[in-house]
């Protein structure tokens, strides 16, 4: 039993993890999407398409970081492994590419810079995932997943109004410049300030000896996807990631092409709505989680699948307003009801497996997520517009986000029939 001092210790370094965690990722986030406020100046500068903007703003980064998300949690979950180490690593590398991509000159040097963010960024969430998962108890697991996933919209928020002011005062290249270099700063800090708990313990008895070998990639992968309800998770986060990231990147070029916005007041007002929105939705979805799901597990995703189907209407109207004052005041509860699934989802995904295959499960989940959600999410709609173009005008990114919105109850569903399972399998393996 320990100790009052010992408790106390634990519980500060626990707290500690948790905010350099959060930090870390709210500069992962805003550095990913910084790009889709930056992106309208980019295409006038550049004479770039929508599609072109789809596929830098998502494809482009989404290809790398999936397929090397797998290799990075295989390297995690070994004992021996330093998550935080990993974590600076990567931390610093999607920072200076950041930074690198105001030095481009063309769209294919663009398109080179976002793909080292992708490959950067890789080796943030999993080992992050992992390293929670390992520091708190199940029963407080959604919670720490969902404070640490408020790094997605406090950082969109961040990179929309700081990319918004920065592109409208100093121009997009000085943008890039000034949000990515003060990463390599903090990645310092994570080197030598994060401790991973599988060695702040006397050395003697956390040798790698005293582990379980590593579980091998094939028996890893056969654990996660052999878990039906896993199966069901990863289908309804990746529809919901589609909508997501689709939605924020044309959505903000909507409120510049529709309603005749600067990058800078779209940056500002949009990004303060849906960062507000989404920071209430995220901790509301942990706490719903967490409070509920500790007397029936099924109700860990009873929040999201509720709210995502909520917010199919709302999103409608939204983007129906013929004033961006009443589009953004629309916006604000489907939005919120859109994040509730974060910590939800990224918990129960740790919850489905065992310990030794959780940053591959965390890997798996986003491998799908970003790869159908960032990856084809925004070339999708940028597609979809340019295809319909002729017929609408400037107006089709309204009719391309009418659809988005109806869309929203392809995860609802999901969500709902993965909830069905998850008292017989979550946390059965811990």
């Amino acid at each position: 039993m320990a100790s009052a001092a010992e408790q106390a210790t634990t519980a500060r370094s626990v707290r500690v993890t948790l905010w350099i965690l959060l930090i870390v990722y709210i500069f992962n986030f805003v550095d990913r999407q910084i790009v889709n406020i930056l992106a309208e100046p980019i295409a006038r500068e550049l004479q770039l398409s929508d599609t072109q903007i789809g596929l830098m703003t998502g494809l482009a980064f989404a290809l790398f970081y999936t397929v090397l998300g797998i290799p990075i949690a295989r390297l995690a979950d070994r004992p021996t492994t330093s998550r935080p180490k990993v974590i600076a690593i990567a931390l610093a590398t999607w920072s200076a590419m950041t930074a690198l991509c105001g030095l481009a000159q063309n769209f294919f040097q663009l398109l080179l810079a976002r793909i080292g963010v992708g490959v950067g960024e890789a080796g943030c969430t999993p080992p992050a995932h992992s390293l929670i998962s390992d520091s708190v108890p199940p029963e407080k697991r959604s919670s720490a997943l969902a404070f640490y996933s408020l790094g997605i919209p406090i950082g969109t928020l961040l990179g929309m109004v700081i990319g918004g002011i920065l592109a409208d005062m100093v121009g997009w290249r000085h943008a890039f410049l000034i949000v990515g270099l003060p990463g390599v700063l903090m990645a310092l800090v994570v080197w030598f300030v994060l401790r991973d708990p599988r060695h702040v313990h006397a050395q003697a008895a956390m040798k790698a000896s005293s582990h379980p070998p590593a579980m091998p990639m094939k028996d890893a992968l056969k654990t996660v996807m052999g878990s039906p309800a896993f199966v069901l998770l990863l289908t309804a986060g990746s529809a919901a990631s589609f909508l997501s990231y689709g939605k924020t990147t044309w959505t903000t070029i909507f409120f510049q092409r529709t309603h005749e916005m600067s990058p800078g007041e779209v940056g500002f007002w949009f990004g303060v709505i849906n960062g507000v929105a989404g920071i209430l939705g995220t901790w509301l979805g942990g706490y719903l989680a967490d409070r509920f799901g500790s007397k029936n597990r099924r109700h860990v995703l009873s929040a999201p699948a509720i709210g995502m189907a909520l917010a199919v209407p709302l999103a409608f109207l939204a983007y129906q307003a013929q004033t961006w004052q009443l589009a953004l005041a629309l916006l604000f509860i489907p939005t919120l009801f859109n994040s509730l699934y974060y910590g939800p989802t990224y918990s129960s995904a740790q919850g489905l497996v065992p310990v030794r295959a959780r940053a591959i499960a965390a890997a798996t989940m986003l491998f799908f997520q970003n790869l159908i959600g960032l990856g084809l999410g925004p070339l999708f709609f940028g597609m979809l517009s340019d295809w319909i173009q002729p017929t609408y005008g400037a107006e089709s990114v309204r009719y391309v986000l009418y659809g988005a919105a109806f869309l929203g109850l392809v995860p609802a569903y999901f969500f709902w029939r993965c909830s069905l399972r998850l008292h017989g399998e979550l946390d059965q393996k811990d």
